[in-house]
């Protein structure tokens, strides 16, 4: 910022100047530092100028960054949501493939037993034609004799 020069100029020439004696004070050329004064009250509205932009500039960096930083947000909480309902499906898929397997052995222990119900119910009843049939010979051959 070329105010900060000029004020150096200005602290340079107070610096340099001839000291009163027995006194802090200092002779000074008027018109130099007028004009001094003068440059710097030119020079201070484009550096306020240049101040307020860079500070303008700052706050639309740090807008835009924390928009951004939002939008990462956001973006992650998202992904988040999906990883769970990924595993929430996963986890349904897994307990739905349980029970359809933990009814189809309840199934096909209910066909077997009633297989072998069935089966036994129908060697009985061979087994009573058999006997009946085994009577039968037995008289028969009985008559004979």
């Amino acid at each position: 910022m070329e105010i900060l020069s000029i004020l150096e100029t200005l602290e340079d020439i107070i610096e340099k100047s001839v000291s009163v004696p027995f006194s802090g004070r200092c002779l000074v050329d008027r018109e130099e530092v007028l004009e001094i004064i003068k440059e710097m009250r030119l020079k201070l509205p484009d550096d306020l100028k240049q101040a307020k932009w860079v500070k303008e500039e700052r706050q639309r960096i740090l807008m835009e960054a924390q928009k951004e930083a939002n939008n990462v947000v956001r973006e992650a909480e998202s992904k988040i949501a999906s990883l769970v309902d990924e595993h929430e499906i996963t986890k349904q898929a897994y307990d739905q493939a349980n029970e359809i397997i933990s009814n189809a052995q309840k199934n096909a222990k209910e066909i077997r037993f009633g297989t072998r119900e069935y089966a036994d119910s129908i060697l009985d009843k061979v087994e009573g034609i058999l006997k009946e049939a085994l009577e039968v010979v037995q008289a028969d051959r009985s008559e004979l004799k």
